[in-house]
């Protein structure tokens, strides 16, 4: 995380607030009224431009403080014993309530067309917004996608945050911040064994809303089998939302050759020996761009470049077991992305006629990351869908 930090601090738009004071010193031969005038229009002037330069100081400093947080319980592994009571897996819990912003990057690339533009008032919440009420449940458990990791969450987490909603974000095994290695990772339960000791230890008659993008969409299904009970509802964002004795290897399979996007992408890698399956998938870094974030600003894709992690390939191979009284009673909710290069549109279609949720919502405009290429609109689906009334 510390290497993305340069692409959120806005020096350029302060450097250009200090090129507009005034600079010329000399001496006015104006009458002593006229001085005067002078002097107290340029001390109107200095006002102003502090004002100006503590605003931005402030954005800054704000968007700071949100990196390193997520900095300080990410770099040293584990996070402190005060923040795991619920679960020995890495949780990135909800602080405080606050108000946030996020400053605008720094870097001199033109800006293109492609990038989202968002300024940090876009993910300011007033202050005489009230919380929820009169939802099911205020608490989300975000859960990320194949080589993503709970960081992808950051603009979702502060704007569900400042609507009075709960979040946790979850790494799960080999995934983010998470020691374990993504080679010795054998099995479904094991890969989510962080999400599911979560539930495990949820009080009972509280309830979560589940969210699962991408091969989170398995994870989340895997989890409604086994603690149904614990959960109001599910979100599938751009995610592989599966049939009974289907696997995600089985879906992708279907957009194989339709997608050589994907397939040049992904890298196999054998820990085990080139005459063994293959133990992970790794993403070409050159690639990833096209493939998850053709729509996404630039500085999220550089915070992914250096964040991904490869994906344990057991878990994609493993079949689900769901059953109608488990899985099936959960009401279950898709997201789809229209823009999405690495889970077709055509895909996403195809799981949604195959096993159709209660509702389904669409994104223009998004990649296959909406976290990072559409946060405002993600954010109203979701809380649109937590605002829904049980049947």
């Amino acid at each position: 995380m510390g290497n993305s930090w340069g692409c959120f601090a806005p020096r350029r738009e302060v450097n250009n607030l200090l090129q507009r004071r005034p600079t010329n010193n000399k001496k006015s031969s104006s009458s002593p009224s006229h001085d005067s005038f002078i002097t107290r229009n340029r001390s109107t002037n200095k006002k102003t431009e502090h004002r100006e330069d503590d605003l931005l100081l402030q954005q800054q400093a704000m968007a700071a403080a949100l990196l390193f947080r997520q900095h300080q319980r990410n770099g040293t592994g584990d996070l402190p014993a005060s923040l795991m009571n619920r679960s020995t897996s890495v949780v990135y819990p909800s602080p405080a309530p606050r108000k946030q912003a996020f400053a605008k990057s720094s870097s001199s690339r033109q800006r293109s067309g492609s990038d989202t533009l968002l300024h940090p008032q876009e993910l300011l919440v007033s202050q005489d917004r009230k919380s929820v009420e009169g939802v099911e449940t205020k608490h989300f458990i975000l859960v990320h996608g194949g080589g993503f990791g709970a960081w992808c969450w950051y603009k979702t987490m502060t704007l569900l945050e400042e609507e009075g909603f709960k979040v946790d974000a979850v790494d799960l095994n080999g995934s983010g911040v998470q020691s374990s290695d993504t080679n010795s990772i054998t099995s479904l339960a094991q890969y989510v064994k962080p999400l599911t000791n979560i539930l495990e230890k949820l009080e009972d008659g509280k309830k979560v809303v589940l969210v699962g993008h991408d091969f989170g969409g398995a994870c989340i299904s895997y989890a409604m089998e086994l603690f149904s009970s614990k959960v109001a509802k599910s979100i599938f964002i751009a995610a592989t939302m599966l049939a009974s004795g289907q696997s995600t290897l089985d879906l992708f399979s279907r957009q194989f050759g339709a997608n050589d996007l994907m397939q040049q992408a992904q890298i196999f890698l054998y820990a085990n020996g080139k005459d063994q399956p293959p133990t992970a998938i790794e993403h070409n870094k050159e690639l990833v761009k096209d493939l998850f974030f053709n729509q996404s600003p630039s500085k999220d894709v550089v915070l992914a470049s250096v964040s991904m992690r490869p994906v344990p390939f057991a878990p994609v191979m493993e079949k689900l077991s769901l059953s109608e009284a488990n899985y099936g009673s959960v009401s279950r909710f898709y997201i789809v992305t229209q823009e999405d290069h690495a889970i077709s549109p055509s895909l996403q279609e195809i799981m949604i006629n195959s096993n159709p949720p209660e509702h389904v919502f669409r994104i223009k405009g998004s990649d296959h990351s909406p976290f990072f290429s559409r946060p405002q609109a993600l954010h109203k689906i979701l809380v649109e869908i937590a605002q829904i009334l049980p049947k």
